[in-house]
């Protein structure tokens, strides 16, 4: 096992790449949340969750990070992401729930899920680590980015990732084969 990297030893470029992806996270889920891309809702969501999910493996599979400080100076009150759950809870109607597992390794116990609660777990996980980066904190960031995606938010995302996988398989190939004939004729009649 290596030895953890104190403060200020290469965690400039990692720590940058992940906030680039929770940037975009964040914009994805708040454009999704607003109702601005419901017909595109779907594959927006899995897009920017599969691109967090592989953020999140390689902070996860970096060496432990941590912080010369000991404790984790104060952030400030965390970011409010209620509208944002509500907006996700709206736009996903009925296909918010889901079942869940809850805890593949040690429990064959099925628990209930909700997209948009893991959705916005996973932003405030995030949304914390974001703002210690944001304040010139790299080294508290990664820390936070790292210890919160083993701890929470990397199964949460992975739970949102199978969930709407799952969603967007069912809309594309559950398709009635008579409305598939009807829009496929329609696009070879159609001019231009």
């Amino acid at each position: 096992m290596s030895e953890p990297v104190e403060e200020d030893e290469g965690w400039e470029q990692q720590a940058a790449l992940m906030h680039a992806e929770v940037e975009a996270y964040f914009a994805a889920l708040e454009q999704v949340a607003s109702g601005a891309a419901a017909e595109t809702a779907l594959p927006l969501l899995l897009l920017s969750v599969g691109q967090l999910c592989a953020a999140g493996a390689r902070v996860g599979a970096l060496v432990d990070v941590v912080p010369v400080e000991r404790f984790e100076p104060d952030a400030g009150p965390d970011t409010d992401l209620e509208a944002v759950r509500e907006g996700l809870h709206m736009l996903l109607g009925g296909l918010d729930d889901y079942c869940d597992v809850e805890d593949p390794v040690i429990s064959t116990g099925v628990v209930p899920g909700s997209l948009s609660a893991d959705l916005v777990s996973v932003a405030a996980d995030l949304s914390h680590g974001r703002t210690h980066y944001l304040e010139g904190r790299v080294t508290e960031a990664m820390w936070w980015w790292q210890f919160s995606y083993l701890s929470s938010w990397g199964e949460r995302a992975s739970a949102a990732l199978r969930v709407l996988l799952t969603l967007l398989a069912h809309v594309r190939l559950d398709a009635d084969d008579e409305q598939v004939m009807e829009a496929e004729l329609a696009a070879l009649h159609s001019p231009g």
